[in-house]
């Protein structure tokens, strides 16, 4: 049997809770999923999962064998770089991000940097959630926050500025609010997890802040956008996102003489230590790519 791939089965059944999509993400039948973990049990000579019907839980056996093996695997990929012939990188790396800065941004850049280093692989996780990235073995995520944990450590990679915006057809039905307070009358769309019901803005020194009446709600800013380019009302919305429909007419800036607070984008990663090749280099890249922003 090998250990290795038997361990990476099991991980991702415990982690998963399904041996049905383990069997999809790792391309494997769902048979073979199902006799890696029975080998890994019969291995170690304990029960690893409780199965029902509808679910997969750990055993406390299990579970001691789910923390060993991520450290193994962890272990093993970091290995596997490091020997490589010619410091070429390989392995896999994980990372997570927002759908919508996926979608906008860092797909592309990605992109860029498995061109210059082929035999590396990524998994891209787009997830609005808080995801323990120890747990879900994640190398590196990319959020956008104010404050991120002090936890972990974070790495600032580009600094992100919102914009007021709405499509010519909404602005032509409802005319377009002459200051912050006029915002109340009109339709707003917002952010279910960023300024929900209160927008912030400053203007030459004085700042203000506004309650809105939120007629369509969403957790990700793509889905915001979809509504306000369909006329839905005003959003307010990340430039690395609306800047190429501004740039097109497709929407206009509402309130442009007032800006609202930037938030910072930062790559974090659980620990300095043991920080493998592929995930330094992958930081440097980052920083460099997005010391020019491409938005």
């Amino acid at each position: 049997m090998d250990r290795i791939t038997a361990m990476r089965v099991f991980v991702e059944v415990a982690t998963s809770g399904s041996f049905s999509a383990s069997a999809n993400k790792l391309d494997m039948s769902r048979a073979m999923v199902t006799r890696y973990v029975a080998e890994m049990e019969t291995w170690l000579g304990t029960r690893l999962l409780q199965r029902t019907t509808r679910r997969v839980t750990l055993t406390d056996a299990g579970e001691n064998c789910l923390r060993r093996s991520q450290q193994m695997l962890s272990l093993s990929e970091h290995m596997e770089e490091e020997t490589a012939s010619g410091g070429e990188l390989r392995g896999q790396l994980r990372i997570t991000c927002s759908m919508s800065f996926g979608h906008a941004q860092l797909a592309q850049a990605l992109t860029v940097f498995l061109a210059r280093h082929p035999r590396l692989h990524i998994d891209l996780n787009l997830n609005e959630g808080a995801l323990n990235l120890v747990d879900a073995r994640i190398d590196l995520a990319i959020r956008i926050s104010s404050a991120p944990s002090p936890l972990l450590i974070a790495r600032p990679l580009a600094q992100c500025d919102s914009a007021l915006v709405a499509a010519p057809a909404y602005l032509a039905a409802h005319g377009a609010p002459a200051a912050p307070p006029a915002l109340a009358s009109h339709r707003c769309l917002s952010h279910a997890n960023v300024g929900r019901s209160l927008w912030s803005f400053a203007r030459d020194g004085v700042t203000t802040q506004v309650g809105v009446l939120s007629y369509f709600s969403a957790n990700d800013a793509t889905a915001l956008l979809a509504s306000t380019l369909a006329g839905g009302g005003i959003a307010m919305l990340p430039t690395y996102l609306v800047n190429p429909m501004l740039a097109s007419g497709a929407l206009q800036q509402v309130l442009p003489e007032w800006t609202m607070p930037a938030l910072t984008i930062y790559a974090i990663y659980p620990s300095r230590r043991q920080l493998s090749p592929s995930v330094r280099a992958l930081l440097d890249f980052l920083v460099d790519y997005f010391a020019v922003l491409p938005w």
